[in-house]
């Protein structure tokens, strides 16, 4: 992805050449794209303008065109968007290509329900472990997943070198449990023990932290505006 070298339009007019910086907030928008252009996929639909785009996910067309001419000119005045090669594109921007690997830190309600999710694989990650400290559940099997004691979490690491973490353990063990796996090699952590997790100290680790409860007030809020 961060060598992709720019490559020439295609027979539809798209130009598959990435820009190198993104502003977060372009990057945070193209999850929603990939999805509504995968939905348009399975309904058989290869072809299709900002303008339809725009009424399909409800956001401004003009809008559209800036997001996806980050990444080169996507689109051909008169045709539209390939839906097919755009798709790829943007899984290709997001990394869906890369053949990620997780580990779930964390066996708990919450790491066993993301165990159970198909969301991992349908995004081009392969769950491969989960680690706990509980001995009642080490050495059994969550959603075809082994759970490993979390002391052999380093090992685990050289060897089988995932990228990605998703941590769900309580929030007094994340930091000292997030320090363990950038020594290890992880290279992003998806975060949930409900703290906000920074380590300046590893660069080069992306930690995505994510509060739940945050969405369930923006929640409560959109209720309660509408009760007035």
């Amino acid at each position: 992805m961060a060598n992709q070298k720019n490559e020439n339009r295609n027979k539809n007019g798209e130009d598959g050449g990435l820009r190198a910086q993104v502003s977060p907030v372009v990057v945070r928008r193209l999850p929603r794209y990939h999805r509504y252009l995968g939905e348009l996929l399975r309904e058989g639909i290869y072809r299709i303008s900002s303008a339809e785009l725009s009424k399909m996910m409800e956001v401004n067309a003009s809008q559209i065109r800036q997001d996806l001419n980050c990444f080169g000119g996507f689109g051909q005045q008169g045709y539209g968007y390939n839906v097919k090669f755009l798709y790829g594109k943007i899984g290709e921007v997001l990394g869906t290509e890369d053949g990620f690997r997780a580990v779930i830190v964390g066996a708990g309600n919450l790491g066993r329900a993301l165990a159970a999710s198909h969301m991992f694989e349908r995004r081009g990650i392969e769950r491969i472990a989960m680690f706990d400290s509980n001995p009642a559940i080490i050495g059994k099997t969550v959603s075809d997943l082994p759970v490993l004691d979390v002391s052999e979490l380093e090992a685990f690491c050289a060897r089988e070198k995932p990228e990605i973490a998703v941590l769900t353990v309580p929030k007094e063990a994340a930091y000292d449990v997030s320090v363990r796996l950038a020594e290890a090699g992880v290279r992003g952590i998806w975060n949930f023990a409900n703290m906000e997790l920074k380590l300046d100290e590893y660069p080069d680790l992306y930690i995505l932290n994510v509060h739940l409860g945050d969405s369930l007030m923006v929640l409560s809020y959109g209720i309660r505006s509408r009760m007035k």
